[in-house]
């Protein structure tokens, strides 16, 4: 059976359970978003005024997310639907139509300056905090158009994550700032801190482009080892989201060590030092700090 026939199929069936539910289980405002960073932020912003339920959990690759019937059962049936948008989740246009949602439809990135990566738009905007903010910000106003009863309550957890989120881009830049010229390049496994690059000051090498579902070629990962004998990186990191093994075989060719894990496209499992996008964030500065031989507070 087709993905189609399988989503029209757990629809019609989704219909009939709802339909068989008390009014007061359709009373809550259903939240969708599309992958965990952006559920989290969400969830911070909306507090207990609406349900939210992510489609692409912690530790999970959206670029390669293949959409469920849950999932497609889940939009169906959401009021409001967020994605980042900027091309990152290449399944959601399809898996939005074909769920006949009645759902509005929000892009978390509008507004967002987007960074080109090898000609192509990079969509992890998340990356800069200054970004993150507009996320958020989009966010309290799609919600406080919805529900515009806690638009006030909206707009205060806004505010409130904000300054979390500024105060810690200010230190972020101040902490980044001190690394000398020589030890602000590193290398990790797939192009997703264009923007993080761009914020803070930094180069980041990559052997995969914006989206891990592209591999290297041999020439192409030939020139990025023979780059990195001739000119040196800082440090390697791995990600959370993709394979350890071609940045472990970079290291082996080029003496580079390890400098440890970074989470670029999904948070954490719960117990990980990643569940959230302020932890996120936190763990990504500590770890490029201590690899980078400046972890000074």
């Amino acid at each position: 059976m087709t993905f189609l026939k399988t989503l029209a199929a757990g629809l019609m069936a989704s219909s009939l359970m709802a339909a068989a539910l008390p009014a007061a289980a359709h009373e809550d405002v259903r939240v969708v978003t599309s992958f965990s960073i952006l559920g989290d932020m969400v969830e911070q912003v909306v507090g207990d005024h609406a349900e939210v339920t992510t489609i692409v959990g912690p530790d999970a690759d959206a670029h390669v997310y293949q959409p469920s019937v849950a999932d497609a059962r889940a939009v169906a049936e959401a009021d409001i639907i967020f994605v980042n948008g900027l091309g990152f989740e290449t399944w959601s246009d399809t898996l939005i139509s074909e769920s006949g949602t009645k759902a509005t439809v929000h892009i978390a990135t509008e507004g967002v300056t987007p960074v080109v990566v090898d000609g192509e738009t990079d969509p992890h905007a998340w990356n800069s905090l200054s970004n993150g903010v507009i996320y958020v910000r989009n966010v309290a106003d799609a919600m406080s158009k919805a529900i515009p009863d806690h638009a006030d309550d909206f707009k205060a957890n806004a505010e409130a994550y904000i300054a979390k989120l500024e105060a810690l881009d200010k230190e972020t830049r101040t902490r980044l700032a001190a690394l000398p010229e020589d030890r602000r390049t590193v290398v990790t496994a797939h192009d997703a801190f264009g923007y993080l690059a761009d914020a803070y000051g930094l180069t980041f090498l990559a052997p995969v482009g914006i989206d891990t579902e592209a591999e290297p070629s041999a020439r192409d990962l030939a020139a990025l080892i023979a780059q990195l004998k001739e000119q040196g990186a800082a440090a390697l990191f791995v990600e959370n989201i993709t394979s350890p093994a071609l940045v472990q075989q970079i290291s082996d060719e080029t003496g580079i060590e390890i400098g440890g894990r970074l989470y670029s496209d999904a948070l954490s499992e719960r117990g990980g030092p990643a569940t959230s996008y302020l932890a996120m964030f936190q763990h990504n500065l500590g770890t490029l700090l201590d690899a980078l031989g400046n972890n000074n507070s």
